[in-house]
């Protein structure tokens, strides 16, 4: 879908930041919205999205079992 979303998990990526997560979240809701940068009266839906997709990121990458990697 988006491919400037680079894969986080490992062994693609041994150390991910919080700031490769917001960047991710960030691109998936562009490209989901529409909107590269939003008008000020869709700022505050846009930001809460972007933290929730970042979320749901986080918590994915740490529940994930990827053999060969313990």
């Amino acid at each position: 879908m988006c491919r400037s979303i680079k894969t986080l998990r490992p062994p693609m990526e041994p150390e991910v930041t919080e700031e490769d997560i917001h960047a991710a979240a960030l691109q998936y809701v562009r490209k989901v919205s529409g909107f590269r940068a939003p008008a000020a009266h869709n700022r505050e839906v846009f930001d809460q999205a972007v933290a929730a997709v970042a979320a749901a990121t986080a918590a994915l990458l740490a529940g994930l079992e990827v053999r060969g990697t313990h």
